[in-house]
């Protein structure tokens, strides 16, 4: 959801006047607002025509300093209304920048037990940040404050905190017991769905019945359009690799005949499961609907693809992703009721090859649209991965639960120097078309980055069946 990288807190009107730059002018503007271009402005776009001041020298400088000049004066203030609404976002804004650990942990162990009597978001951003930062400092104060969370979400987060902490068979037999007491109708909330399964199946358990990938990768899911196929560990500190397979069923090449690959990260800041807000990519299938640009200046002016989960989107998007918009409901609460309906699990898995139907974890993606998560993208990257220095997924930098690639930028200027980003795009639209899917699947637990070795059988031998 890349909804997340908003601004932490509010910046001087200088340093939004020096973003406001980095946008490179919209080529069109769909009916939901959102800026794209055709296929042939796709093709014809050159790194040197994108531009991010914020990736600058001078501009990153002036964005860091004024952050964390505020997220410091927010985690300063006393008790009271004011605090209670900003103090999730200076813990998101402290994770990000990777800053004021100290401080972090002395405020989050002073809040944490009374945090039932707030709302559930101020709980949401007091557990996201334990679960991001602090694990194991925190564990001691959770079995105290889990039984009084009544809110599906922000119990989750609360057990998967405890499990990154201590994984036994004690403490997950424990977290089940308060589930169900908690939330008796649990085995219809998506959320406690996942959670239930991560209690009851070790996920080096889930990766050892997984399906042969050939199967996957042949798979036609709706004949005639490209597929974007992201190989992640379950670790996702590892990061993963994607390969784009062309609507003739053929995997996209570079022009000297080898796999078009690109490394992408799909880890979350969280690293919270994909069925939590801001939480990891979830595995599964997604529509691609197109491209974008975004205004989020941690995504930068590169080409997203826009990706859509089930009940996101409606069943007929998935079966058509040329119609790119299908009439919904013009409330965002009545058309979430009304996709909700038609999404059976059933309508899912009918786009999956048999072998994967009763595979759970490929199911996330269901799980993640009926929990409500959405605005999912493949995009580039403007963070300074000097953040995470010392980090598994170094070079790279997380996300608000979308799909990184990495790009390079002139610290002189902002200009763009590399992008693996824009040449996902391109390979993906190579075809010319912009719309199709996207498959997120774990391959196995490897401490390391996936590569092209670790897949390349499946995919020469799915583009053997596919002739």
């Amino acid at each position: 959801m890349h909804s997340a990288y908003r601004s932490f807190l509010l910046l001087p009107a200088v340093v939004l006047a020096l973003l406001a730059g980095c946008a490179t002018p919209p080529r069109s503007v769909d009916a939901g607002g959102t800026a794209r271009r055709t296929v042939p402005e796709l093709v014809a776009l050159r790194p040197v025509a994108l531009n991010a001041v914020l990736t600058s020298r001078a501009g990153e400088r002036a964005v860091y300093e004024t952050e964390i000049a505020a997220l410091r004066a927010v985690l300063a203030l006393p008790p009271g209304a004011e605090a209670d609404e900003t103090i999730p976002g200076a813990l998101s804004a402290a994770a990000h920048f990777n800053v004021e650990a100290d401080l972090v942990r002395a405020r989050l162990l002073q809040l944490l037990p009374s945090s039932h009597e707030k709302s559930p978001a101020y709980q949401r951003g007091l557990l996201s940040a334990a679960h991001t930062m602090f694990a194991k400092d925190v564990a001691p104060l959770l079995p105290d404050l889990l039984p009084k969370i009544k809110t599906p979400r922000e119990f989750a987060i609360g057990a998967y905190t405890l499990l990154r902490a201590n994984d036994t068979a004690e403490q997950r037999a424990w977290l089940g017991e308060r589930m169900r007491e908690n939330f008796p109708e649990w085995a219809n909330e998506p959320r406690l769905q996942a959670l239930i399964h991560r209690l009851t199946v070790a996920p080096t358990d889930d990766l050892l019945r997984r399906p042969p990938l050939v199967d996957l990768l042949a798979a036609p899911i709706v004949a005639g359009y490209p597929v974007v196929f992201s190989f992640q560990r379950h670790d996702r500190e590892r990061m993963g690799m994607a390969l784009v397979r062309g609507a003739d069923g053929r995997f996209v090449r570079n022009a000297d005949g080898s796999y078009f690959n690109i490394a992408q990260l799909a880890m979350a800041r969280t690293n919270l499961p994909g069925t939590i807000t801001n939480g990891n990519t979830p595995q599964g299938l997604l529509v691609i609907k197109g491209t974008g640009t975004a205004t989020n200046r941690w995504i930068g002016p590169t080409p997203y693809l826009e990706s859509m989960l089930p009940v996101e989107a409606p069943v007929a998007l998935f079966n058509q992703p040329q119609l790119r918009e299908v009439p919904q409901e013009v409330n965002e609460d009545a058309r979430f009721a009304a996709n909700r309906r038609e999404w059976t699990e059933a309508q899912y898995t009918r786009f999956l090859p048999p072998s994967w139907r009763d595979y759970f974890p490929i199911k996330e993606a269901f799980l993640a649209g009926h929990a409500g998560r959405d605005e999912i993208l493949a995009h580039g990257n403007t963070v300074n991965s000097a953040y995470y220095r010392g980090e598994n997924f170094f070079p790279s930098a997380p996300s608000a639960g979308c799909l990184v690639a990495m790009e390079y930028w002139s610290k002189e200027d902002g200009t763009l120097v590399h992008s693996d980003q824009l040449a996902l795009v391109k390979a993906f639209i190579s075809g010319g078309s912009d719309v199709g899917y996207l498959v997120v699947v774990e391959i196995d637990d490897q401490p390391r980055p996936v590569v092209l070795a670790d897949v390349i059988e499946a995919v020469v031998a799915a583009e053997r069946a596919a002739k």
